[in-house]
């Protein structure tokens, strides 16, 4: 019997925190510190001198939901690639933080979503649909992939709508086959500004190396941050939170001009949450923007998980058909500006600046080579990234 296909799409755009509950979402927070340092070296691999960003919780939450109707050695390999705590667990935690993520408010925009398209001939059992409208909050929608021009339209249609029109074609008619039964997708799109918005640019150096420099945009800001610096890591760590929100952006940056591949030499140190004081902060940070789009199974397979794109995967939890995953693709976009993500459609009011009056001279976090930054919400990473050239 021909074995049908998953092809597995993630779409990620940024621009640019009850007891039960918490315990829930603290076993996923730390797993997914793990999985971040564990892909993040993966992906420096394979961009070694690149600038990238990618997003750690779309790719769990889309393999999460992918999960739940795995069974056996599958199920296995997911838990372990993933660094995902017990299923029950998982799905528990997601779906309490799906609903923390999609909470609308007027200071900034959040939103995370997963959807099913579905080939009209191909039958989801029943329990894993409930499953995946219940506990990963997904959509299900009925395709018809022999029809490639308007099945690539359907899907590239949701994705724009969902990323506020950042992430477009995301794959095109020669993506769809008609052995394609099954395609999931998760959105993860933010757009808010900085609680304290920076207070001027102009030009400064940026050093490349010691002796490769380039003139780029420099944003402004002294006020208090969180901040901390570690002797262990020969690395500075700058917080800068985005306004009514529990959303924050840490800069991770070297001691030295070219201590960044000293640094990556063990990722999980730096991502793991800082002890950050609040201090005064003199802050000098280049604007940037980075778009990155990986084919993600190559990754996934040396992290162990393996089974699931070959013909001995077990999805039987998704349908009694038997099934494989094809490929797993992220996009992902993000844009910093002095006024924080997607600057140029935002019209947030900004906290004023600070009247407090420091008793000590501020600290100088001058952003001038190459360092890591990384989003995060309720400890749960969400985005990761380098920048090393300009």
């Amino acid at each position: 019997m021909q074995l049908t296909q998953i092809y597995l799409i993630l779409t990620t755009f940024m621009m640019l925190s009850h007891c039960n509950e918490m315990e829930t979402l603290k076993a996923f927070a730390t797993g997914n510190w793990q999985f971040t340092a564990r892909l993040y070296n993966e992906i420096l691999k394979d961009k070694p001198n690149q600038n990238f960003i990618f997003s750690p919780f779309s790719i769990e939450a889309i393999l999460a939901l992918i999960a739940a109707g795995a069974k056996n050695d599958t199920l296995l390999e997911f838990a372990s690639a993933l660094d995902l705590p017990a299923q029950e667990t998982t799905e528990e935690a997601l779906e309490n933080f799906f609903n923390l993520l999609n909470q609308q408010s007027d200071d900034y925009q959040f939103s995370s979503a997963n959807k099913l398209f579905v080939n009209n001939d191909f039958q989801i059992l029943d329990s894993f649909k409930k499953r995946a409208i219940e506990n990963f909050d997904a959509d299900i929608e009925n395709v018809d992939f022999a029809e490639e021009v308007e099945a690539a339209q359907k899907i590239n249609r949701w994705v724009q709508e969902r990323t506020n029109n950042k992430i477009r074609d995301i794959v095109t008619p020669d993506d769809m086959d008609i052995s394609i039964k099954l395609f999931p997708v998760n959105a993860l799109h933010f757009k808010g500004t900085w609680e304290k918005i920076f207070s001027y640019v102009n030009k400064g150096t940026f050093y490349i190396t010691k002796t490769n420099t380039k003139e780029v945009d420099m944003m402004h800001r002294e006020d208090g941050f969180g901040y901390y610096e570690s002797p262990t890591l020969k690395a500075k760590f700058l917080e800068l939170p985005y306004y009514n929100s529990n959303i924050t952006m840490t800069i991770v940056l070297p001691d030295e001009i070219e201590g960044l591949a000293a640094l990556e030499k063990d990722t999980y140190p730096f991502l793991k949450p800082q002890n950050l004081e609040d201090e005064h902060v003199s802050v000098t940070l280049p604007s940037f923007l980075v778009e990155s789009k990986y084919d993600l199974r190559p990754i996934l397979e040396r992290l162990g998980l393996k089974t699931v794109f070959s013909h001995r995967a077990d999805l039987s939890g998704i349908s009694s058909e038997p099934l494989e995953v094809s490929a797993v693709i992220q996009k992902a976009f993000i844009n910093v500006t002095k006024f924080g993500t997607e600057a140029a459609a935002v019209t947030y009011a900004s906290k004023p600046m600070s009247r407090i009056k420091w008793s000590t001279p501020a600290k100088e976090f001058l952003v001038n080579h190459p360092f890591i930054y990384y989003i995060k919400f309720q400890d749960v990473l969400l985005f990761s990234g380098r920048i090393s050239h300009f």
